[in-house]
């Protein structure tokens, strides 16, 4: 699955260690019905998934039949943390996966730090992670797919970018990873994606005990 050897491995959070995207676009897609926008899930999540907050607002803006409002972002995160402090839980595997690892890692996601706070701390998945192993893309004002967050991650971890690992289920953090110079692995529940020449996918992150713990 590696074409060679690492050091380290960068997880990204947001539908890769917890089950939070779906929780998210359905809070989004509530919230657009407020400014006349009708999206159904599977439109909202190709748009939206992965991307950050500044890029969702700008592909709003001319579309909505109201303007949005300064306070958006704010009011769209305060829905959002209710939303996952009542509902979000691991992807399977995930604790397994992280109980099982003796190599140095990391998380490295687009969201921010209160948010993947309460990912992990509501998932009990806090435990494997001290606070300086937990990196915001606001920490730095770089996004995915973007490389810059994966290289400061791996800065701070002080090992090389290309002997690191990242584990992601989106395509900008794919890109980002790519982007890096790091090997990346694709999580994704959709068994019908297939991997390519630098991508290997796995469908469940269990299968990744013998490869990267």
């Amino acid at each position: 699955m590696l074409s060679r050897e690492f050091e380290a491995v960068i997880f990204d959070c947001d539908g890769t260690l917890v089950d939070s995207e779906p929780i998210t676009v359905r809070v989004l897609i509530d919230y657009l019905l407020e400014f006349g926008l009708e999206l159904d899930f599977e439109e909202a999540s190709n748009l939206f998934v992965g991307r950050d907050m500044q890029s969702i607002a700008q592909w709003l803006k001319g579309r909505t039949t109201k303007p949005l409002p300064s306070i958006f972002a704010d009011e769209f995160r305060a829905r959002q943390a209710v939303a996952l402090r009542e509902s979000v839980q691991t992807i399977p595997g995930a604790y397994e996966l992280l109980a099982a690892m003796t190599k140095p890692f990391c998380v490295a996601s687009n969201a921010p730090q209160a948010k993947i706070a309460i990912n992990l701390t509501v998932t009990g998945l806090d435990q494997f992670f001290t606070a300086d192993r937990t990196f915001s893309a606001y920490d730095i004002n770089v996004w995915k797919p973007q490389p810059d967050l994966f290289l400061y991650a791996a800065k701070q971890l002080n090992v090389a970018p290309a002997n690191c690992v990242v584990i992601e289920d989106s395509l900008a953090g794919i890109e980002a990873g790519l982007a890096a110079g790091m090997q990346v692995i694709g999580y994704s529940k959709n068994a019908e994606l297939k991997p390519t020449d630098e991508v290997p996918f796995v469908h469940c992150l269990s299968e990744l005990i013998r490869h990267i713990a």
